[in-house]
């Protein structure tokens, strides 16, 4: 994020809204880490929290999982978790393959195909990305909302640049919003 002049400032995923609202942010990235999504309830209504707010964004593996749940969708372990590199993603926007690397025993459990309704009320998402090896949700893109994210690590370039213009996108997205918003952090 920084090498895209982005400011970055982490915060623990106990930090409540108001702590992160004292920063201003122009947008929030779910990162990974390790866990079972479905007991993350107090981060899962933090995030949605900040949909509220309407600020940007992204996440990705664990992040990917925490924003499926506060979009309203459910999440499930997988039989053997998805570990490695080479694990090949299809990007359903522009039809490329992505090798990944991935890291997970969680998954969002959502229909690879068509336009969903958030059950939360976010508006209507879509399945971005899936895995090739077994229709796994790789990839969530909100339609009415500033918020994506993908399962798998872009910045561990598996591929090994493959994804690293997911990073691009959210710099985009937080400029055009904080553009509209009139905001300047």
């Amino acid at each position: 994020m920084s090498e895209r002049g982005i400011e970055v400032h982490v915060v623990p995923f106990n930090s409540t809204l108001e702590e992160i609202l004292a920063y201003q942010p122009d947008g929030v990235f779910l990162s990974n880490g390790p866990g079972d999504p479905s007991t993350m309830t107090d981060t899962v209504a933090l995030v949605r929290d900040i949909l509220t707010e309407e600020i940007p964004i992204f996440g990705i593996c664990f992040g990917q999982q925490i924003l499926g749940r506060a979009l309203g969708f459910s999440t499930y372990k997988l039989p053997f978790g998805h570990r490695g590199i080479n694990q090949p993603v299809l990007d359903k926007a522009t039809g490329r393959v992505e090798i990944t690397s991935q890291n997970h025993g969680f998954a969002v459990d959502a229909p690879i195909d068509g336009v969903l309704e958030s059950p939360a009320g976010f508006g209507r998402v879509e399945v971005s990305h899936y895995s090739l090896n077994d229709q796994v949700v790789e990839g969530l893109r909100c339609l009415d909302i500033n918020a994506f994210s993908v399962q798998y690590h872009p910045e561990a370039a598996a591929g090994p640049h493959d994804s690293n213009y997911l990073f691009d996108r959210f710099r985009d997205m937080v400029i055009a919003s904080a553009t509209t918003s009139g905001a300047s952090n």
